[in-house]
């Protein structure tokens, strides 16, 4: 195994098309090291870093993509968040037993899939859809033909040790034909799970593509990184009013905040949470209606 935690992108030169690579090494086992998983719960939320690490890397934006999947089955909540510098994180909750190599159906039950992207200063710009499909990389699919209009074709595999995938996509008004495409799809097809979790980019896309003109473009290299900080604890905390968290800290003796996404802890003592609001306007809350 090669190529650790890295994008790969990659262009058909005369088909029209072009694709990514994406391999999740450290960056993966870091994430299963915050949390214990089921076996399926795993899988999913393997396939949702990996598909969202190559979905960031199609849209030029500074910024970030979060894939959020909400279902009514034992696999609840999947989210995964890719940024413009190449940084992942993600997280799941279930109730229950989730089965092991069930289909979407069985695994999340009812549900729907959210596209966000978030840049700074701008509105998020968020795009749902029904989660249907056999798989994820399906669901996926059918997003970007519903919403974005954009043929769109993904293979997502993962393991304990490594998460990866690969994304193909039909450029809009470039040369090629329908038949290139299709051409395209059905070489991507033989593609295997060990193939995908075990080949490098350069032998895997030989394998597929030997016959077509393909042009690699040098990697970039990915790493988990969790997003949280104390600033935006403290932010988050004045958000909800000086009354209601002095009234926490004073009942539990301070207020400890624990990150779903790293489990790093942060702890504000009484001092800690009267520095918070020693320039914020003491308010009372607005009274609510009857």
């Amino acid at each position: 195994m090669s190529d650790p935690d890295s994008l790969h992108r990659f262009l058909f030169e005369q088909a029209g098309a072009r694709g990514e690579l994406a391999y999740l090494d450290a960056s993966w086992r870091a994430i299963l090291a915050i949390q214990t998983y089921p076996l399926a719960v795993q899988d999913q939320l393997g396939r949702a870093l990996a598909a969202v690490a190559l979905l960031s890397a199609t849209i030029k934006f500074e910024g970030s993509l979060i894939l959020q999947v909400q279902a009514d089955g034992p696999l609840r909540t999947l989210v995964a968040q890719a940024t413009n510098q190449r940084t992942v994180r993600g997280l799941a909750r279930w109730e229950g037993e989730v089965p092991v190599g069930a289909d979407l159906a069985e695994t999340f039950g009812h549900g729907r899939l959210v596209l966000t992207i978030e840049r700074p200063g701008a509105e998020p710009y968020q795009g749902i859809v029904p989660l249907e499909g056999h798989d994820l990389a399906q669901a996926i699919e059918r997003y970007f033909t519903t919403s974005e209009q954009l043929p769109t074709r993904l293979w997502l595999e993962a393991s304990p040790q490594r998460a990866a995938g690969m994304l193909l996509q039909r450029l809009p008004g470039a040369v090629g034909d329908a038949e290139d495409w299709e051409r395209i799809g059905l070489l991507a097809n033989t593609l295997t799970r060990t193939e995908l979790l075990g080949l490098p980019a350069e032998g895997l896309l030989h394998r597929l593509f030997h016959q077509e003109e393909v042009r690699l473009f040098d990697s970039e290299p990915v790493a988990f990184r969790c997003g949280c900080s104390r600033q935006r604890i403290e932010d988050t905390l004045r958000a909800l009013g000086r009354d209601e968290v002095e009234q926490t800290a004073a009942d539990e003796g301070g207020i400890a905040v624990t990150c779903e996404f790293c489990n790093r802890e942060y702890r504000f003592d009484p001092v800690d949470i009267q520095q918070l609001f020693v320039d914020a306007p003491h308010h009372q809350p607005p009274a609510g209606r009857h």
